[in-house]
């Protein structure tokens, strides 16, 4: 064994290693506000258990219940909100990433649970984050009923944080939403985005700050606001929308239009026989999203691929019904209008497909 001289070091502890248990448990105490406003009459105990428990009684009253299950992040939309020292917002789009997947086939959410990855916990910015994902949980009906906070010092930079979450909810089984409903002759109903959501910001960020060198906080005219407010805007939930939607209408399908864009998430629930076809003269995208393809001269057919296109959920619903799908979305705020309508395959090789030009604004 060596001997060592002239040198003296401190006990080492986990906190002179990078993680502080105390801050942690302060982010915790700040938290418990929020995620009780998210509580459902199912969810028994409060924050600070091993597992987050929901009365599993409560499905009784389904025939055959069918649970889904869904998880998802944010990607790295996260940094804009770090750059910009906007922490609440980004929880709004995590429960709309895992929420409004499940809700596609008809499911009611349930409850979610979270992981907050930190290089440093900062108390206040670990709860303004579980505050957006509390308010979000409201906004989708769904309790959050646990979570972590893990602090990584050494892999992750102090002020650097990622975000996921896991979701479930309940739908009968023979109400049970899906490619096996849709019919020749079905409406497309597209119901608008809030903005870019949270897909393709990668190509965002690199087209507008590697290449347009635009900044964060400068105004522009187009948004009435500043490109990082207007990139922050937080993605729209619509799964309460889509449950009244089911219960007013026949609703056959639903698609979240999330990453790889309108026609391919379209796609994944039309029918091998079938084929929808979208008419892109039936809106005009946002211009976040010309700011983008210009800046970038990124071609429609990349940005169709990458972005949502002002498109952040559709609806699949018989041609009789699209009065009633139309009244009772606006009935709750949603702009929604038909985009298009399902047709034989023919010699169609895709399940969706993008037909005209956008209309001009």
């Amino acid at each position: 064994m060596s001997e060592t001289t002239g040198a003296s070091y401190a006990s080492a502890s986990y906190k002179t290693a990078g993680v502080d248990i105390e801050a942690g448990d302060r982010a915790v105490e700040l938290m418990k506000e929020w995620v009780k406003k998210t509580q459902r009459p199912e969810v028994l105990g409060g924050l600070g258990g091993f597992a987050g428990l929901f009365d599993a009684s409560a499905l009784k009253r389904y025939e055959r219940p069918l649970l889904a299950s869904a998880t998802d992040g944010v990607g790295t939309k996260v940094d804009l909100a770090r750059q910009l020292g906007v922490y609440d917002t980004i929880g709004h789009d995590l429960v709309a990433m895992v929420m409004d997947d499940i809700v596609v086939c008809g499911a009611e959410p349930l409850f979610m649970t979270d992981y907050i990855c930190v290089g440093k916990v900062h108390p206040e910015r670990v709860a303004a984050i579980v505050k957006g994902i509390a308010e979000g949980c409201v906004l989708a009906g769904c309790a959050l009923v646990g979570g972590e906070t893990a602090e990584h010092p050494g892999l992750l930079g102090p002020d650097d944080f990622d975000v996921a979450g896991a979701g479930t909810g309940v739908v009968e089984a023979d109400r049970l939403l899906g490619a096996d409903r849709i019919r020749t002759g079905d409406a497309v109903i597209a119901m608008a985005s809030s903005g870019l959501h949270s897909n393709g910001y990668s190509l965002v960020r690199h087209v507008l700050f590697d290449r347009g060198n635009l900044k964060l906080d400068q105004h522009v005219e187009e948004f009435g606001r500043t490109l990082g407010e207007e990139l922050l805007e937080p993605t729209k939930i619509y799964s309460l929308d889509c449950l009244a939607l089911t219960r007013t209408t026949d609703v056959h399908a639903y698609s979240h239009i999330t990453g790889g864009g309108l026609a391919a998430n379209l796609a994944r629930v039309i029918p091998d026989d079938l084929h929808a076809i979208v008419d892109r003269a039936t809106w005009t995208p946002a211009p976040v999203f010309d700011l983008v393809g210009t800046t970038g001269q990124v071609e429609r057919l990349e940005l169709e691929k990458t972005l949502n296109m002002g498109v952040g959920m559709i609806a699949i619903v018989p041609e009789d019904s699209t009065d009633a799908a139309l009244a009772t979305l606006a009935d709750r705020g949603v702009e929604a209008w038909v985009a298009g309508e399902i047709t034989d395959r023919g010699t169609h090789t895709t399940g969706a497909e993008l037909i005209g030009d956008y209309a001009p604004r």
